[in-house]
């Protein structure tokens, strides 16, 4: 007897309202930990960068499931919630790898540029594969 997948598939507008009705209160709980816990110790390093890069990827992924919606949509290219949370946690990834380099004093342009250039190919290899 053959094993029947328990795959459960949720719209793309149920996926948008979780993912904004997730960001205020990640964003919430970012600003309060920012506010009450001093910036000491490898926890609380790694704690706002955690929080950080949640709050992005909540505000950033419905951002460019609309953006691919109104600018993106052609024949070749549908917009899916799947693409659009791959991109926004990219996107996100850059700009929490960029600020980790620079609290640790050592970002550079270069460093930049190479993050950026591995996301753009991770998102070229994915989208060549249509996953």
């Amino acid at each position: 007897m053959a094993k029947r997948s328990l795959r459960y598939r949720i719209s793309n507008r149920t996926a948008l309202f979780l993912l904004g009705g997730l960001a205020l209160p990640v964003w919430s709980a970012f600003l309060v930990f920012t506010y009450f816990v001093p910036p000491r110790g490898l926890l609380a390093f790694v704690a706002f960068f955690v929080l950080l890069l949640g709050a992005l990827i909540c505000t950033l992924a419905p951002l460019a499931y609309l953006f691919g919606l109104l600018f993106l949509s052609s024949r070749l290219y549908r917009s899916t919630i799947r693409h659009a949370l791959r991109q926004g946690g990219l996107v996100s990834l850059c700009v929490v790898l960029n600020l980790i380099l620079r609290a640790l004093h050592s970002w550079s342009i270069l460093a930049a540029l190479v993050i950026g250039a591995a996301a753009v190919l991770v998102e070229v290899l994915s989208l060549a594969k249509k996953w």
